[in-house]
């Protein structure tokens, strides 16, 4: 299908192709940009494009493909390191430099690799697609490969193979390839949906014990400036309990993205294993073109569902949807679609619900589960969490894990606002570590959140007439409350204490609790409070 283009508005083009759908794919130019089509008129086709459309000019040639956009799925994306539209960054820098420039198309897997194939299946079995019928070995994890076709086999792989050759030849001369392609934009639907069970252990023990989250679920972390939204996304990556983690920079600056990929290649998780190796990367920094920055959260998000289909843990980072949002809304604007709130399109809400819930544990045909638990950063300009992108997000997010900025200035971090964070996971949570770890964990999560809510109440006190007005009890709940608060909640993402177990949290928190109602009995039994501090402050040191 070919036509040419009609008009060019910036990444906005019109071209005079008929009978394409809604997000098909189309090439425009000589240099046969890839954009999508974004709205269909009965005379003409308006086509959003991925690329930088500096020198494309009326009249240069247009084709639709009559498919979507689509990323490939198959061994090798663990360690890859991509843009928005899959295309690997190491072969775009190779191709065309530091920059990039409009390029020849590039495979999103290397095909030519070699593969140590163990197949299930033999000549003369029959298969039936979404059937595993092999697996390879992919860095830490057994790669099941799964059938898009079904029939009989006459012909099956073995031994040292590469996903350019077909790995099974059926009956009628089709062929099965170890990898597959995917639209990005429709969930894939690899099993049966469950609910949320586990927690997810990220080894921060203010998330871990008081706002814990499920394998499964989805937190959101809004946050100001620098109050340590990327940081913490990367220390939950490294430590995570996860089989494969996935991160999108989503519109990022290219200093960041920078910073990022030369730490991922240089940290170690908890396994003692390279970071890089359990971890797929999509970078779309925010000097690339908007309509890549706004498909980059679903190729991602497909690339994760690809591997909790096998049954792995998936962890997805997102940094951040805020920027994702402003792709969205200077893409409606561009289609001069009527604005909603603060000038974001209408559908944002159900756009960003679509994209969430795409997280979710999976029971597969196998009977193993997996999960994919989806860790998302916004940063609302000024701070203002009532604008639309956290409102939307708070809609169908379990977690909610405000960055306090005075938190943050303070040198507290995780700058995780304990007061006005929360999680629907909670009692879940609680019930699964009193049962794995320790009786006492709900009690000892109860006192904790007394101490701290008490302390609040109280800072408006010590506001007006100073600490040295307040009573004995009320000076030592404010002692134990900083020590939650110091010794407890905040940890160094660049020490030992970055990472705690469960079983590390509990005897922290154990001990600060413990030391607390030693105190109340020994200010009961007529102990000055000044000796009281000084005993525990000596012991603590």
């Amino acid at each position: 299908m070919k036509g040419v283009v009609t008009s060019i508005s910036g990444a906005t083009v019109c071209v005079d192709l008929r009978g394409l759908q809604l997000y098909d794919r189309v090439y425009v130019g000589h240099a046969r940009l890839s954009g999508e089509v974004v709205h269909l008129e009965k005379q003409r086709t308006t086509v959003q494009v991925f690329e930088d459309t500096h020198g494309l000019s009326v009249g240069e040639p247009a084709e639709g493909t009559r498919a979507p956009l689509t990323v490939a799925l198959g061994p090798g994306l663990l360690g890859g390191i991509y843009d928005g539209l899959q295309r690997s960054l190491p072969g775009l820098q190779e191709q065309s430099g530091a920059f990039i420039r409009t390029t020849r198309p590039l495979p999103s897997i290397d095909l030519e690799k070699r593969w140590e194939f163990i197949p299930s299946k033999r000549v003369g079995d029959a298969i039936v697609k979404g059937e595993v019928y092999g697996s390879v070995r992919e860095g830490h994890l057994a790669h099941p490969l799964y059938a898009t076709l079904t029939g009989e086999l006459v012909k099956v792989a073995a031994g040292d193979v590469c996903l350019a050759e077909p790995l099974l030849t059926l009956k009628g001369g089709e062929q099965q390839y170890g990898w597959q392609d995917w639209p990005v934009r429709r969930p894939r639907s690899g099993g049966q949906k469950r609910p949320a069970e586990r927690p997810l252990i990220t080894g921060q023990r203010c998330i871990d014990f008081l706002f814990p989250l499920l394998k499964g679920g989805v937190a959101i972390i809004p946050g100001g400036f620098g109050t340590g939204k990327t940081v913490l996304e990367q220390t939950i990556a490294k430590f995570a309990d996860t089989d494969v983690v996935v991160y999108v920079g989503c519109g990022e600056r290219g200093n960041e993205m920078a910073g990022l990929l030369s730490e991922f290649r240089e940290l170690q998780d908890a396994d003692g294993r390279p970071l890089l190796e359990r971890t797929i990367i999509v970078a779309n920094t925010s000097n690339m073109p908007v309509a890549a920055r706004e498909s980059s959260i679903f190729t991602a998000v497909t690339m994760a569902e690809y591997y909790r289909d096998m049954g792995y843990d998936v962890l997805f980072l997102a940094d951040s949807l805020s920027r994702w949002a402003e792709a969205l809304r200077e893409i409606s604007s561009s289609l001069e679609e009527i604005p909603g709130e603060e000038g974001y399109p209408t559908y944002l809400g159900s756009r960003l619900a679509s994209f969430i819930e795409r997280a979710g544990v999976v029971e597969t045909a196998s009977g193993k589960s997996g999960s994919l638990s989806m860790i998302l950063a916004v940063s609302p300009p000024g701070a203002d969490f009532s604008e639309p992108v956290t409102q939307a997000c708070l809609r169908s997010a379990g977690a909610f894990y405000l960055l306090d900025t005075s938190l943050a200035h303070s040198r507290h971090f995780p700058a995780i606002n304990w007061t006005q964070s929360y999680s629907l996971f909670a009692e879940r949570g609680s019930a699964f570590f009193r049962q794995q770890v320790a009786e006492s964990w709900p009690q000892l999560q109860r006192r904790c959140r007394e101490i701290l809510q008490q302390e609040e109440a109280l800072r408006e006190v010590v506001e007006v007439v100073g600490m040295e007005g307040l009573q004995d009890r009320d000076r030592l709940l404010m002692h134990a409350a900083e020590r939650v608060r110091r010794d407890f909640l905040c940890q160094n993402s660049f020490s030992a204490d970055a990472y705690a177990t469960p079983q590390q949290t509990l005897e922290r928190i154990s001990a600060i609790v413990e030391r607390y109602d030693q105190a109340l009995q020994q200010l009961d039994a007529g102990t000055l409070l000044s000796e009281i501090l000084k005993g525990q402050d000596d012991a603590a040191g």
